[in-house]
């Protein structure tokens, strides 16, 4: 099994939204809701210190792009090398692979795969999920704050000249998040969390247009 020490070591290029404290927070995650629904937790715990490893990479062009899959190859490879047994490492490279939220909420994902998926978006909502989402709109040079327009909030995109902010990436992703989680447990904590995130970003509009 991989210890912390090394996956911090994994890590050490990463942004702000995708660093160590991420991987720490989510195994946590990923360690609760394994508990409560009875899933492999060596499996859950591998996947979860290894999901993100690629993007601890330097080159920034390649940063977001397929990581997922840069990440499973580089889990196939130290795993191997610790000598887990070949179908238990692809059973973790799967739980990666499945990571990324333009996954679907698909029956056919294994159990760790599911908890192991929620973990990580459950991460992206709450009170650390708006701190993420400032964080995400700062390092693309966005705002943190437009009002999204009606068009945009029917899902037709944004209107000429409309920047792409925090509070859209709220309204465009993150409040779908409960809604695609997996698991029983995990789905009790995406309504808590999108509530506190819900209350957030409607203060924070109220305080950006000088209405509270």
């Amino acid at each position: 099994m991989p210890t912390l020490e090394q996956a911090r070591e994994w890590y050490r290029g990463a942004d702000a939204v995708h660093d160590f404290d991420h991987v720490l927070r989510v195994l946590a995650l990923a360690e609760r809701i394994a508990q409560a629904e009875g899933a492999d937790l060596p499996i859950v715990r591998a996947a979860v210190l290894l999901h993100d490893a690629a993007l601890g990479e330097n080159d920034a062009t390649r940063a977001r792009s397929g990581h997922h899959e840069r990440s499973a190859d580089f889990a196939r490879q130290v795993l191997t090398a610790e000598g887990w047994e070949a179908a238990r490492v692809e059973r973790v490279v799967d739980c990666i692979l499945a990571h990324r939220f333009r996954e679907t909420t698909q029956a056919e994902k294994s159990l760790e795969a599911k908890v192991v998926y929620d973990a990580d978006k459950l991460d992206a909502i709450g009170a650390v999920g708006a701190a993420r989402a400032i964080a995400f709109a700062a390092l693309h040079g966005n705002p943190f704050h437009r009002e999204p327009s009606a068009r945009f909030r029917r899902g037709d995109g944004l209107e000429p000249g409309e920047v792409h902010s925090a509070h859209h990436e709220f309204e465009f992703k993150l409040a779908r998040i409960p809604e695609r989680l997996n698991t029983e447990s995990a789905k009790a904590l995406g309504r808590e969390r999108l509530q506190v995130l819900r209350e957030f970003f409607t203060r924070l509009g109220e305080e950006s247009q000088g209405r509270a």
